[in-house]
């Protein structure tokens, strides 16, 4: 697919909550004129309320505050936190209510995953880090491990006009244009440093496949490796196939996967699909450190993607997703470092010897829940070769 990329951008990557939430907070201390912001995920912890106060400051300061919350992912704030930003002056909205227990319907399904803010129309967070804390997670010892970016440039212009259409969406579907925006802020895209980058989400109107198509087009053309690390990673025929048929031709092909369980159903039906990966010479990593939640990936140390999109039919055929993708060889290079870190410290590698050792019940589990994972697909009305 046609994607554009725009240079004369400057990307910071921000490694967990630890460099993201100091990035954000800064930024929206600094804002002069508007902040929104969207997530999935809205928590009232650690790390959430150190936010909450920094929108609650803006919106004292006269600011515009849009803040965008799913009905789903953050069904607990939206209960308990959310009147306390409205009260102080914030713009928020709900993407789609909480699903009803007994009333599964298909559109139901379709969640806002990105994860996005926009600062005076002038500095962009895009990537996979939801307003929670690291260590907010059952069973964690560890933070959570995980990536986004701060950028400034051209690509601002793309990213805040993907986030006011949809904010518009919501507002006529809810309030008939009760917060619409108004006194727009010009966006600010002079060139900031040299990072050439393109901006891609996936939606059901006219982006139904456009990271997917972006990975597999960037999968095709890799000369000499590949290496994605993906918190969910549950692949159709097209993306499977593309990884199979790299590995074949000699590309180094490595993903680095969850190891610790967190949804049994998705992690089993991932391990089904590991002995045709290791047999056709694909490196399997589980991080084990923490839980992982990362979605990026680095090919021939000169393409990346960071975002919110996993490689599972929940982001590539449901939710609305977004991740930037990087042509720049340090930025490119920068992830796979920190990648390379994460692997050597906090991973385990599994070899082929290993998966056909596995007793003939363990396989038949595994193979029973990818089978129900695809039952779930084609009865929601997304199944097909994707």
């Amino acid at each position: 697919m046609a994607v554009e990329f725009l240079p004369g951008n400057r990307l910071t990557l921000l490694n967990s909550g630890r460099e993201f939430f100091p990035a954000l907070i800064a930024a929206i201390d600094e804002a002069r004129h508007e902040v929104h912001l969207e997530t999935y995920i809205f928590e009232d912890d650690a790390s959430g309320r150190p936010v909450i106060d920094a929108l609650k400051r803006a919106a004292g300061r006269g600011l515009t505050v849009r803040l965008l919350v799913d009905g789903f992912g953050a069904a607990d704030f939206i209960e308990n936190g959310l009147q306390e930003l409205v009260a102080a002056g914030v713009h928020a909205l709900i993407y789609r209510r909480e699903i009803a227990r007994f009333r599964l319907r298909r559109h139901r399904l379709r969640r806002l995953h990105r994860k996005l803010a926009m600062i005076d129309a002038r500095i962009a967070f895009v990537g996979g880090i939801n307003i929670i804390d690291d260590l907010n997670q059952p069973g964690a010892t560890a933070p959570r491990y995980d990536y986004a970016v701060r950028l400034q440039g051209p690509l601002v212009a793309p990213i805040r006009r993907v986030m006011l259409r949809l904010w518009e969406i919501v507002v006529w579907a809810n309030f008939r244009r009760r917060y619409g925006v108004r006194h727009e802020v010009a966006a600010v895209t002079r060139p900031a440093g040299t990072d050439t980058a393109a901006f891609v989400v996936r939606d059901n109107i006219r982006h139904r496949h456009a990271i997917e198509d972006v990975y597999i087009d960037a999968i095709e053309r890799a000369r000499t490796e590949i290496l994605i690390a993906n918190a969910y990673f549950l692949p159709g025929f097209r993306f499977r196939r593309a990884l199979l048929d790299a590995a074949r031709r000699g590309i180094k092909v490595s993903v680095l996967l969850q190891g610790k369980v967190e949804y049994r159903l998705q992690h089993y039906a991932t391990q089904a699909l590991y002995g045709r990966l290791l047999a056709a010479g694909v490196r399997i990593f589980e991080y084990q450190q923490s839980f992982l939640h990362a979605k990026v990936a680095v090919i021939d140390g000169e393409w990346a993607t960071v975002g919110s999109s996993n490689i599972d039919p929940f982001s590539l055929l449901l939710a609305k997703e977004a991740n930037v993708v990087v042509r720049d060889r340090q930025f490119a290079q920068k992830l796979s470092c920190s990648l390379g870190e994460a692997i050597e410290h906090g991973a385990a590698e599994l070899f082929p010897r290993d998966w056909q050792r596995l007793p003939w019940h363990s396989r038949l589990l595994r193979w029973t829940c990818y089978q129900l994972v695809r039952l779930a697909i084609g009865v929601s009305g997304y199944g097909g070769k994707h």
